[in-house]
């Protein structure tokens, strides 16, 4: 007797064991960020496999790119004061866009990138301007504490970042064409309207999503994330980038 006693009190250890085992994986297991719709998170779920490819896909172009493009900066994720891109490349004359001004540059993707949908562009008979490229934290301080000074504090966080907050410092973002939202009726806000996901560009701040990207619509605001990256956030997110970058945010600090 006190045998099977001993036999079935060793199986309830286990039994325990093992479910608090798996109680802790539970715990840590991925949990998508709130800010995503259910009915999204619900979509992905039910079509795992798939969801799964296409983040493999933009996640494998991400590491060719250098673990940056899908870098999460925005109210609540700020870069560092030193954080500054070490492949930036100077904006010149000849390429196939035009720039605004001198002294622009951009990560090196980033820029072939541009050239190319540039080039596409002009052979639709369109131009492309690139007016503001990349910023060094100290240069967005500036422009954050001007807008400041011009318009309030309110007004200006609504579509001016506080140093550290911009996407700008990560070298991959482009202001084109007038930086007004006039932009979006011109030939060259039209076309980047309807092209520039197929060259791996995505408008950083739609029109109605204030809420949910923390800056008011910006028509001409456009970051390369690569066409892979581009696709995950039409397929799965709503074209949303916020949402994507958010969700893939949230799985790499889980390891997954």
């Amino acid at each position: 007797m006190k045998k099977t006693v001993c036999l079935v009190c060793v199986s309830l250890v286990a039994f325990f064991a093992f479910a608090a085992g798996k109680g802790s994986a539970d715990a840590t297991a991925f949990s998508a960020p709130d800010s995503i719709p259910k009915e999204m998170l619900a979509r992905i779920d039910s079509n795992k496999a798939a969801f799964d490819a296409d983040l493999d896909a933009a996640l494998k172009a991400d590491a060719a790119g250098g673990n940056a493009l899908l870098t999460l900066v925005d109210k609540r994720h700020a870069l560092s004061a030193n954080a500054v891109p070490a492949d930036l490349v100077a904006l010149a004359q000849g390429k196939s866009y035009a720039v605004g001004r001198g002294g622009l540059s951009l990560r090196s993707p980033a820029e072939r990138a541009l050239d190319a949908m540039a080039r596409a562009a002009r052979a639709d008979g369109v131009t492309l301007v690139a007016s503001s490229t990349y910023r060094s934290f100290e240069y967005q301080k500036k422009i954050y504490e001007r807008n400041v000074r011009e318009m309030g504090e309110l007004a200006a966080s609504r579509e001016s970042a506080k140093p550290g907050q911009s996407q700008h410092q990560l070298g991959t973002a482009v202001d084109f064409g007038s930086i007004t939202d006039d932009f979006a009726g011109t030939k060259a806000g039209k076309w980047l309207a309807a092209h520039a996901g197929e060259y791996g560009w995505s408008l950083s701040f739609p029109k109605g999503l204030e809420p949910v990207t923390g800056y008011r619509w910006e028509c001409w605001h456009y970051r390369y994330i690569g066409k892979e990256a581009v696709a995950l956030a039409d397929r799965w997110f709503g074209g949303v980038q916020q949402y994507m970058i958010e969700y893939v945010a949230a799985r790499r600090a889980k390891g997954n």
